[in-house]
């Protein structure tokens, strides 16, 4: 009787299978899942949408000069376009709700 350990790499493992090793995937970046979940909150409240655009930004370039020892790319970019597409929403917003204020004061201040 044969005493194999599959830990012992001189010896096949049962199954074919390296006994050590293989495939291991590559962490996520730290801030990937709160960039992709800020994204998502600025389609609800858009005061957020600029934080997730800046924290998506720096993930991004952290992630690419990584050198693919940090994962998470797709979960940052989806946050952060959701970003900046709500924060051009809220600064538009902002602006008609500014004109129309101004316009009414206007309109109010010269009613008799």
């Amino acid at each position: 009787m044969s005493n194999q350990n599959p830990q012992d790499p001189q010896q096949p493992h049962p199954y074919g299978a390296p006994a050590y090793g293989g495939y291991q995937p590559v962490p996520d970046h730290p801030q990937a899942t709160t960039v992709l979940v800020l994204g998502i909150v600025g389609v609800f409240f858009s005061v957020v949408s600029p934080v997730a655009w800046y924290l998506g930004s720096k993930a991004k370039k952290e992630i690419e000069a990584s050198q693919g020892r940090i994962g998470g790319l797709q979960q940052v970019t989806i946050g952060w376009i959701l970003g900046i597409i709500f924060t051009i929403l809220l600064v538009v917003g902002l602006i008609i709700f500014f004109l129309v204020l101004v316009l009414a004061v206007g309109i109010l201040s010269t009613a008799p």
